[in-house]
């Protein structure tokens, strides 16, 4: 089985991906109740942390520390459980966890491989960024006062229980790192309340607002899987980066000095028609597809398909095109086209095309044909094929 179908299997308990696309196309929230205490075991356990907190990456801000009964922010200031240097002090951040205070880990995918795996098979699926945040709260504590996040979000309970508050609507629709939450927005509605225990998930879209407060019995540990799809003024932003190097129109002096002219005001509206307009083309929408998978490999930490050791392929061995590696195939001018990868790019003809193709299932060397194992030996050098 694949990463991605592992993952949204994992994710989306008894849902196709149709079914799971519609979801993030939605704007409702949904929970999936425990059936298996120890679905999310594999992922992550609080032996995990404590041997993370041992370790040079236990710094701020990777590791901070929240308490929703503080004065002010939730946010526990770094110096309550930080060296100046920003290492973890273990002593006081085990005294201030005892205090009440929630420990939150972010970007946890970047230091533990099952989460690395999850994510990326996430992102084979959304081709966006996903990131696993870490949150270990003690009993009867809360972290973090209502609030909305600026991206989906999926809860995944891992141990212990938490009781959730989730409210209807998006009081602010679909916001934004550009719109953070200011604490100023009024929920609309009364809160649907929840428990989630071992093995529950929750879908939260972006803008739903919510809290969330430990169980009384015991220390809660739960993965909040970050979501992170662009929206459109983030797309256009990028797109308008990639066209100006290549549209002189675009580069074209905006006329400022007549701002202030009403008879101007015409031809200004004109230019800026037209300006958009060229943004709706085909051919402006491949180059945003280009920038966007582009970006993603590059912005993703590389999962190669091989270690230290690996054997060098020979014509016999079955192989198969990796989707720990995120990869892509862009077409070029003149019917060229680039094998893409975090690192690297390979040109491609028909010939080596149709070996990728047959390698996305599983193939050897010998079986594609003449000259085809100088490719799978570099491919494989770089991570993109495994052995089976």
């Amino acid at each position: 089985m694949t990463l991605a179908a592992t993952a949204l299997g994992l994710a989306f308990p008894g849902l196709g991906l149709a079914e799971v696309l519609a979801l993030r196309e939605d704007t409702g929230w949904r929970h999936w109740p425990a059936t298996a205490p120890d679905r999310f075991a594999d992922l992550l356990s609080v032996p995990v942390l404590d041997a993370l907190l041992a370790t040079d990456l236990a710094r701020a801000p990777r590791v901070s520390m929240a308490d929703a009964g503080r004065a002010g922010g939730a946010g526990v200031p770094e110096a309550e459980f930080c060296l100046p240097d920003g290492r973890v002090d273990p002593l006081r951040l085990l005294a201030r966890f005892d205090a009440g205070a929630t420990l939150v880990v972010s970007q946890m995918q970047e230091a533990h491989a099952p989460l690395a795996g999850f994510c990326r098979g996430l992102e084979r699926v959304f081709l966006h960024p996903v990131q696993a945040n870490v949150y270990l709260t003690p009993p009867g504590a809360q972290g973090f006062r209502r609030h909305y996040d600026t991206h989906d979000v999926l809860v995944l309970q891992v141990e212990g229980e938490k009781a959730w508050r989730v409210w209807p609507g998006q009081p602010l629709p679909h916001p934004t790192r550009h719109t953070p939450w200011t604490g100023a927005t009024e929920p609309e509605g009364e809160p649907a309340t929840l428990t989630l225990r071992p093995g529950a998930a929750l879908y939260l879209p972006r803008g739903t607002l919510h809290e969330a407060r430990g169980g009384e019995a015991a220390a809660s540990l739960h993965l909040t899987i970050g979501l992170l799809e662009p929206c459109w003024a983030e797309a256009l932003r990028l797109l308008l980066d990639e066209m100006e190097a290549t549209e002189p129109a675009l580069r074209a002096p905006f006329p400022s000095w007549r701002l202030t002219e009403p008879e101007a005001r015409p031809a200004l509206l004109a230019g800026l028609r037209g300006q958009l307009a060229g943004l709706g083309g085909e051919a402006a929408f491949d180059q945003l597809s280009l920038a966007l998978l582009d970006g993603l490999a590059a912005q993703r930490m590389p999962l190669p398909a091989r270690g230290l050791l690996s054997p060098v392929p020979g014509p016999e061995t079955r192989l198969r095109l990796t989707d720990r590696m995120l990869h892509h195939v862009a077409a070029l001018p003149e019917g060229r086209a680039e094998l893409r990868w975090a690192g690297g790019r390979m040109p491609f003809g028909p010939r080596e095309l149709g070996w990728l193709e047959r390698l996305a299932e599983g193939s050897s060397a010998a079986a594609l044909g003449e000259d085809a194992l100088p490719l799978c030996r570099t491919l494989a050098a770089a991570g993109l094929l495994e052995i089976l």
